[in-house]
């Protein structure tokens, strides 16, 4: 009897860690969501459009097994606002290199 109430126990532990997991979205579980960017000038208003149709794609591709069409919304605004903070902070990174370059002869 002590056997078996230790194989329930168990069992029921593992259920139990099992849990979190399963109530993850799919999403949770994808590979990051990333926009190749060394390829585009981010300081051009072409570069940042290129960007922006990169970014929709990655987020559409990222949110593309959410299980209803909101959270799915939900899921690409949230992927475009932090890929648009990222780049927002390489672009003041690239603007301020720029600034500070002079030429020596």
């Amino acid at each position: 009897m002590k056997n078996f109430t230790a194989q329930v126990s168990g069992l029921a532990m593992l259920a139990l860690a099992a849990l979190p997991i399963a109530a993850l979205p799919a999403s949770a579980l994808a590979a990051p969501a990333s926009v190749k960017i060394a390829d585009i000038n981010l300081l051009t208003a072409e570069g940042m459009s290129t960007f922006s149709k990169r970014a929709d794609y990655a987020a559409r591709d990222f949110c593309r097994d959410e299980r209803s069409l909101s959270a799915a919304a939900h899921c690409r605004v949230a992927i475009k606002t932090e890929l648009n903070e990222k780049v927002a902070g390489i672009r003041a990174a690239k603007l301020e290199q720029a600034s500070t370059t002079f030429a020596a002869r």
